[in-house]
């Protein structure tokens, strides 16, 4: 009898363990050959509500990545805890190419200010492509009497004085381009954080505030026309899109730099043939005529950053922004 058993718990023992080997290669088999990539419709999860400017993105390129993909893409919205519920979502999605997600620089600032983070922002994805940066703006009423950065900053240099900065909220990259230029400058400027840069822009427009700094494409029109006057951009040099605004880093803060991404990342695990499909179809979106006027339009700066290069960027800038949060004792949670 006791040989009995033993021929049972054998059998049983080969059966779960059948059963785990064949289970381990249907997953294996589950993610197609890179050659016949892409075969089916791709998602693009946006961690932000419709309307914004990374989701204006990501519908640009979805539009037209079945001209150079031959299948149609498919944008879901997935907002909450700073962008973190949407790529928890497709950090968990299989690696086969057909699920993306699209991100800014707050992807890159949210571990420094969030104390748990449900995914590991440097090991969960596989970046695939960089596609555009957009500068911040410090503006002021047409009506300040702050004409220059430099009557700004000297204005901000007591420890107790009048000058205030809007942004788009806290933690993110307007923000942080804020407490960079405090840091910078030696000034004092008091943050005052906005639901969006939406608010902060009125509120500067109906002089609430002394100034706001927020993204170039969200202040364009009321600069030109003449209802806003930009003192300087965030980004390392100027921006095309407002040639005649001098940089922070060019009016007396050398290394000054807070220019924001906006890009595309895929689970981790996914085959690097499937990666580099990913990039060149996506950079073919980016490169058509039309799709290039309407980034100039929103004031976006092209970028083409394949998935080596757009890895360095999210990394060195996951180390930058925590050790400033550190500086700063900023958290969010």
């Amino acid at each position: 009898m006791s040989c009995r058993r033993s021929c049972f718990r054998l059998i049983a023992a080969c059966c779960l363990a059948w059963s785990g080997l064949t289970g381990s290669v249907s997953a294996a088999d589950s993610i197609e050959s890179p050659d016949k990539f892409p075969s089916r419709p791709i998602t693009i999860t946006v961690t932000f509500p419709p309307g914004g400017g990374t989701d204006i993105l990501a519908r640009l390129i979805g539009n037209y990545l079945g001209e150079t993909t031959g299948h149609a893409s498919v944008v879901e919205n997935k907002p909450g805890a700073s962008g973190n519920l949407g790529a928890k979502f497709v950090a968990e999605r299989a690696p086969d190419g057909y699920s993306l997600l699209m991100v800014n620089s707050s992807f890159a600032i949210n571990p420094a200010v969030f104390a748990q983070m449900p995914f590991d922002p440097k090991k969960d994805f596989a970046p695939i492509i960089n596609v555009a940066f957009v500068p911040s703006v410090l503006v002021v009423p047409a009506s300040s009497p702050y004409q220059t950065l430099a009557e700004l900053i000297t204005a901000a240099k007591p420890d107790k004085n009048d000058v205030s900065y809007g942004s788009c909220g806290n933690g993110t990259p307007q923000h942080l381009a804020g407490e960079s230029l405090n840091i910078y400058a030696g000034t004092h400027i008091t943050h005052i954080p906005f639901g969006g840069c939406g608010p902060a822009l009125n509120s500067v427009l109906g002089g609430q505030i002394p100034m706001a700094i927020i993204t170039a494409s969200s202040a364009s029109n009321q600069i030109k026309a003449g209802k806003l006057r930009a003192l300087a951009v965030t980004s390392p040099k100027r921006s095309p899109f407002l040639p005649d605004v001098p940089t922070v880093a060019e009016l007396g803060y050398p290394g000054y730099e807070l220019n924001q991404w906006h890009g595309l990342l895929a689970p981790a695990g996914t085959p690097p043939a499937v990666q580099q499909k990913l990039f060149e179809g996506i950079n073919k979106v980016m490169q058509k005529p039309e799709v290039r006027e309407k980034l100039a339009a929103l004031g976006y700066t092209q970028a083409a950053d394949g998935p080596e290069a757009f890895k360095k960027i999210i990394d060195d800038d996951i180390d930058k922004f925590s050790k400033l949060a550190k500086q700063i004792g900023l958290k969010v949670d």
